[in-house]
């Protein structure tokens, strides 16, 4: 299958590439930069230069492969104020190239987030069967489920907040760890009994490429491992990292302490992956969130870009 990737170079999308050569696919990545270009020529993928805001680019790329896998979004503008406008960008980008997928059966797979189950599952786990009405990224994450009555085998994975391993640079748990280093203590909120559910970065590969695979046209797809680890056991486990203590901190204190992250930092968010490992025959095979702390490689120096 000749697959075009969006985000094919970033902490999850570079590994996807690999995960899908392996299994004999050919891949597209879309490249922003020339080091995404080198990047993604090494690992042996074709390349297509441009950006989420190429829609005609998005398009025709789209439109000459046999799948679509995206995973690109504008972290960067998020995170420096614009979130709107980087999830109105992700949208459009999805309506560019589902449109011209519609009535083929070609496989499209984007990305969401179980986060945003924490605002609307209450007292359980979240499954893959719960589905919120509209809200930021939500209404991406429905637009790519509806494909699947326009004749697009459609699928969109949510995945969990920590996807972790070696590769992550970039993510919630090296933002913490910045935070704790910032602080002098690894912080959580109240008793830190709130719950995060997590996911093995080469775990999430595979579940991308079952997904491209196989999946069934509009399902929700959930990239979870474990299925709640207590937020105090994380930032516990940081501390440990760091030799640092772990210290509670207020609610009304929690953004001096934990910066952006203060507002995720106090979701209760276990999730539920039984339905996937059932429709995908899926297990994650890879070290979990604390045993992957402890190996120590997330409190080195980052490598150079």
């Amino acid at each position: 299958m000749r697959v075009f990737v969006t985000g094919a170079s970033g902490h999850i999308g570079s590994v996807v590439v690999r995960e899908l050569l392996s299994a004999g696919h050919q891949v597209v990545g879309l490249a922003r930069s020339d080091s995404s270009v080198a990047a993604l020529r090494s690992a042996g993928a074709e390349v297509r230069r441009g950006n989420l805001d190429d829609l005609e680019g998005l398009r025709e790329a789209a439109a000459t492969a046999d799948g679509v896998i995206h995973l690109a979004f504008k972290h960067d503008v998020a995170f420096t104020g614009d979130y709107a406008g980087a999830v109105m960008a992700d949208l459009r980008a999805i309506e560019a190239m589902s449109a011209v997928l519609e009535g083929s059966g070609k496989p499209f797979v984007g990305t969401a987030g179980t986060l945003a189950l924490a605002h609307a599952v209450l007292g359980r786990p979240g499954t893959e069967h719960d589905a919120l009405a509209g809200g930021p990224r939500i209404d991406a994450e429905n637009a790519v489920v509806a494909l699947g009555k326009r004749g697009v085998r459609s699928s969109v994975i949510r995945l969990a907040p920590t996807v972790h391993s070696s590769l992550d640079h970039q993510g919630f748990v090296p933002s913490l760890i910045t935070m704790a280093r910032k602080n002098g203590f690894a912080a959580y909120v109240g008793d830190g009994a709130n719950r995060w559910p997590a996911l093995h970065t080469l775990d999430a590969a595979r579940l991308y490429r079952l997904a491209l695979e196989v999946a069934p046209a509009g399902s929700r797809i959930h990239g979870v491992a474990e299925e709640g680890i207590a937020f105090r056991d994380i930032a516990e486990a940081i501390g440990r990292g760091l030799g640092l203590p772990a210290r509670s901190v207020s609610t009304e204190a929690a953004s001096n302490y934990l910066g952006f992250l203060a507002a995720f930092a106090q979701l209760d968010n276990p999730t539920s992956s039984a339905h996937t490992r059932d429709l995908l025959d899926w297990q994650p095979t890879h070290p979990g969130l604390l045993a992957d702390l402890a190996e120590r490689h997330y409190f080195e120096p980052a490598p150079s870009a």
